[in-house]
């Protein structure tokens, strides 16, 4: 090849690279595609500004020409249908109670290359909780919504809505928001302790050897510290243990609880209160990560992990006063019977938590 062609070639590739790195950022950042939602929340209204980029308010118009969108005029004319698009996908809930966005006003943002809309509604008494869940774009699985709560002048979260993630709970301050926490994470610990078939066999392990109403509550009240204090240190990120560790160490605990129960005889020593509280540590990281993944409100963190502690509190006492009395029925009824049912219940407790051990270091459960 001639040197005055290699030099041109070498020329229009230099050329076009620098034209591909010049435009392929731009490509990228729209790609991704933002919009930003900034929420004022006050006690008889809530407003918000929504600021979607001039090209996807296009799209969703079928706008050939998206700087179009940048005049007034031309805004005027399609901000009603375009806010009839966008408005389906942004929800906001005040209670648990869907609040109607009215459009208020609109606005073209040139210098970011933006349409804001100005939405709003009013409240008819104080909220405690809002419910904010954004698919602005549905055509688009990449798009992120940046939300900030402000209450008054303050930020008080914010968040980014993806389509894996596009809800976020936000709590208010004073007493609506402390009651709306309390509401919120105590039906939620409830609702754990009853989903989870390990906890519950853990409890009933504890009690299967009976003894006096002193030394039963004794017991669970050490399960229940140690538990409280691993589930604070988690839940605030001070502990970090992940789930494949944790789970799996859990089924060992019931395991161990049930051969303990087997080897124990009557006027032996009762080790069940050192049990409940060692073991209590490794349960109240389970919690804990369940704790994670439902939220813990920024702006409510203290409630919220004192409510959450107190629904598992009162699942925990459900599971005691149901089983307290049948093992104490089967000891006064049936004497020489119980000894055979315990070491049968124990047997029980030991095969389920083999299972769920080998089911979770092997991943299938």
């Amino acid at each position: 090849m001639r040197p005055g062609l290699l030099a041109r070639c070498a020329s229009g590739l230099a050329f076009a690279l620098t034209a591909i790195a010049l435009v392929a950022p731009r490509a990228r950042a729209h790609d991704q595609s933002f919009s930003y939602a900034n929420l004022d929340w006050g006690h008889d209204r809530i407003a918000i500004r929504l600021s979607v980029h001039r090209d996807d308010a296009a799209t969703a118009l079928q706008i050939a020409e998206p700087e179009s969108l940048m005049q007034a005029p031309f805004l005027a004319r399609h901000v009603g249908r375009l806010a009839s698009i966008l408005l389906p996908g942004l929800i906001v809930q005040g209670d648990g109670r869907e609040l109607a966005l009215a459009l208020q006003g609109a606005a073209a943002r040139p210098e970011r290359r933006a349409v804001e809309l100005k939405l709003g509604t009013t409240l008819a008494r104080p909220v405690g909780r809002l419910h904010v869940a954004a698919k602005l774009l549905p055509w688009n699985p990449q798009h992120e919504t940046f939300l900030n709560v402000y209450a008054g002048s303050r930020l008080v979260r914010e968040a980014v809505l993806t389509a894996d993630d596009p809800a976020v709970d936000v709590y208010a301050g004073g007493a609506a928001g402390v009651l709306a926490v309390l509401r919120t994470f105590v039906a939620a610990g409830i609702h754990h302790i009853f989903i989870g078939p390990d906890h519950i066999l853990f409890v009933i392990g504890l009690l299967l050897l009976g003894g006096g109403l002193r030394r039963l509550i004794k017991v669970i009240t050490m399960f229940t510290v140690a538990h409280s204090i691993t589930l604070a240190l988690a839940a605030l990120g001070l502990v970090n243990i992940p789930g494949r560790v944790v789970e799996p160490l859990i089924a060992l605990s019931i395991v161990y609880l049930g051969f303990e129960n087997l080897r124990s005889h009557p006027g032996g020593r009762d080790w069940r209160t050192r049990i409940a509280f060692g073991f209590g540590l490794v349960h109240g990281l389970g919690f804990a990560s369940v704790l994670r993944e439902f939220g813990l409100p920024r702006e409510a963190l203290g409630w919220s992990l004192l409510a959450f502690n107190l629904g598992v509190e009162i699942g925990q006492a459900c599971i005691v006063l149901a089983v307290t009395p049948l093992l104490a029925g089967l000891r006064a009824g049936l004497p020489r019977m119980a000894p055979r049912a315990i070491a049968a219940g124990s047997w029980g407790i030991v095969v389920a938590g083999g299972y769920w051990f080998v089911q979770r270091v092997s991943g299938t459960g």
